[in-house]
């Protein structure tokens, strides 16, 4: 009686479940409650973004969240695309599931970063599905999968610890494994580009490739670059690990508090919607480099997933996880499935020798435009890049 209790219970959770984002208006009400009676902090006169998102940025962001911003018109735009829940390893993982009209389409996993959400890639889903109706051609049309990484947004909170970049890549190869699909690729930026490496070592020969943006672990240097390698970078590479260096020292803040101290930072986050939108515009407008890369609209909308959700704690949790995994800094064994890597000199730092050390690189492209979330304000070379890498792999 007890293994058949069991065996039930593992079907149950097994299953997927079609999914519908529905906000209670007392939400919607308590979030203007707490813009409302936002305690304004100081300034020092012209600082800029030398001490962080400037007061006027955040007064004018949370002004357009409360009196313009329209969460039910966005909340409607999501609802259009199909969405399910199901639950593996402990968690609940939400994905959208975007299927293309073309029968041989190659099965495509998205996969985003922090502090992004699969709002990252809504631009993407039309030409990448259907290409045929952007003016592309048919065999480049993909079927997409589209989850929230474990403890973000829709698929959290997650309720234990240990939620590393290497146990999102075995939740997602049971995603893929549920919804049927043998073989498949994946594309991965930030976070998603830990991950998506990973899932192409533990799914070696079910994935198809792996395609990066915005990379850093297994694709950078850590510690003294020595001269005589430093002489044989380009001036490209020169410019990125500068840029490295510029952000380790001045930028890397916001992951020491998360790898390190991340429920402590969660009662300002959680509590204010001001200090989550202070915390995350950060990244978003690349500490002020490209204050107008992201629209308003794609901004909040992002940012609406993990207020509503209650995600800042157990999101910033895989910081701490990952810091505190010995496996996660280990050295990896050479990857035999085929990697591409796009790089976005806006904001990217992956310099192809290292990521050649532990990846079989196949496909390399470096933009002149494009910032660390391409699929808001560069999709046209997302979308060519993509495209692109996986043509030559089927």
């Amino acid at each position: 009686m007890s293994l058949n209790v069991n065996t039930q219970a593992k079907e149950a959770a097994a299953t997927i479940r079609p999914y519908r984002i529905e906000t209670s208006q007392a939400a919607l009400e308590d979030l203007n409650r707490r813009l409302s009676l936002t305690r304004w902090p100081d300034e020092l006169p012209g600082a800029g973004w030398n001490y962080g998102v400037p007061l006027q940025f955040a007064k004018e962001m949370a002004e357009y969240w409360q009196s313009s911003f329209d969460w039910r018109k966005q909340e409607e735009r999501l609802n259009e695309i199909p969405q399910f829940t199901t639950t593996i390893d402990g968690a609940n993982i939400h994905f959208f599931h975007v299927r293309s009209p073309e029968p041989n389409a190659t099965p495509l996993l998205l996969l985003h970063g922090w502090p992004g959400s699969p709002v990252e890639f809504l631009d993407l889903i039309g030409p990448l599905t259907d290409p045929a109706s952007y003016g592309g051609d048919p065999a480049d049309a993909f079927h997409l999968v589209i989850p929230s990484l474990p403890g973000f947004g829709l698929s959290g909170p997650t309720t234990e610890a240990g939620w590393t970049s290497g146990r999102a890549a075995g939740a997602f190869a049971e995603l893929m494994d549920r919804l049927g699909y043998e073989r498949y690729g994946v594309q991965g930026g930030d976070m998603g580009a830990m991950i998506a490496p990973e899932l192409g070592r533990l799914a070696e020969g079910r994935v198809v490739g792996v395609h990066v943006n915005a990379a850093t672990m297994g694709f950078i240097p850590f510690g003294q670059v020595e001269d005589e390698v430093f002489a044989q970078l380009t001036d490209a590479e020169r410019v990125r690990l500068g840029r490295l260096g510029e952000f380790m020292k001045d930028r890397f803040g916001f992951n020491m508090i998360q790898s390190t101290r991340p429920q402590t930072l969660a009662y300002g986050l959680h509590d204010s919607p001001v200090g989550l939108l202070a915390w995350t515009a950060e990244l978003f407008y690349g500490f002020g480099d490209y204050a107008d890369a992201v629209s308003k609209e794609h901004f909040l909308t992002n940012l609406m997933l993990y207020w509503l959700t209650g995600t800042d704690n157990s999101s910033a949790r895989m910081y701490y996880d990952n810091a505190h995994d010995p496996a996660a800094w280990a050295p990896k064994p050479p990857s035999q499935t085929p990697v591409g890597v796009a790089v976005f000199q806006q904001s990217d730092v992956a310099i192809r020798r290292y990521g050649e050390q532990g990846n079989h690189i196949v496909h390399w492209s470096e933009f002149d435009r494009g910032s660390h979330f391409p699929g808001i304000d560069a999709p046209d070379l997302m979308i060519g890049d993509i495209r692109k890498f996986f043509r030559q792999l089927r």
